[in-house]
């Protein structure tokens, strides 16, 4: 997979992107990054990317030449639906702003934007978009949090590490990323390490006891139980938080 992200910030990639998994995932081949500084897309001399609302708003706008010329090159192709013109979109990787209006990433659109080879990736700062970027140019709009950032590039951290991880190979073992939290629609249960007793607290006897089937059973019992005791959410709308009790 080939990742391209826009962002008026390059320099704050540079650590998390070269490091642990995201690293392992580049040096084997499976994903690729490519980080595109907005700003040299901005126009007039001083290469400028944003502008006042019209309407008196507060704030700055990051205007849509900057952000339609920068898409425009990495993909080398005309991607704008500009009054009277077509795009054929079928023909077009998710091209995605990075927002909290969008849609929320969860595991399964992590999974979804996972089969795709390719993502473009742009980063909200100040107000945001200029609705003509919305409308014409994104064909996604993703939010990792009912909260506000100050620009989207975390968010886009968080979403290339979150697909990064279920690319086929990455993790390293069989079977890891379907393991996770969310990924079977429950958190995930406790687990335990050396030693078998620490300060008198033990691990569950279940675990040392050898037979996989039990240990299955049981660690699929807990994944349950955990998620109606802090995310009955997950379970659907008849979960009650009342039913977190022991099987």
């Amino acid at each position: 997979m080939h990742i391209d992200i826009v962002t008026l910030f390059p320099n704050m990639f540079r650590g998390p992107f070269e490091e642990s998994i995201l690293r392992r995932a580049q040096e084997m081949g499976a994903l690729s990054i490519a980080i595109h500084d907005l700003r040299l897309f901005g126009v007039g001399k001083h290469r400028q990317v944003d502008d006042v609302p019209y309407g008196g708003s507060p704030g700055m706008l990051l205007r849509p030449e900057p952000i339609v010329a920068a898409v425009e090159s990495i993909l080398d192709r005309p991607v704008f639906r500009g009054a009277g013109e077509t795009v054929d979109l079928s023909t077009l990787p998710p091209i995605i702003l990075l927002t909290p209006q969008g849609r929320p990433l969860t595991q399964a659109l992590v999974k979804e934007l996972a089969q795709h080879p390719r993502l473009v990736l742009i980063c909200g700062r100040y107000e945001g978009f200029d609705e003509r970027v919305r409308e014409f140019l994104a064909t996604d709009e993703i939010s990792i949090g009912d909260y506000v950032l100050s620009g989207g590039e975390l968010a886009a951290m968080v979403l290339v590490d979150a697909v990064a991880r279920v690319l086929p190979g990455v993790l390293g073992y069989e079977r890891g990323a379907e393991e996770d939290s969310f990924a079977s629609g429950l958190l995930e249960g406790p687990q335990y390490t050396r030693p078998p007793e620490f300060r008198g607290r033990r691990v569950p006897p279940i675990l040392l006891s050898g037979h996989h089937e039990r240990i299955a059973a049981w660690r699929r019992e807990q994944a349950l139980k955990r998620t109606r005791e802090r995310r009955p959410d997950l379970l659907g709308p008849t979960a009650r938080p009342e039913d977190a009790g022991d099987r």
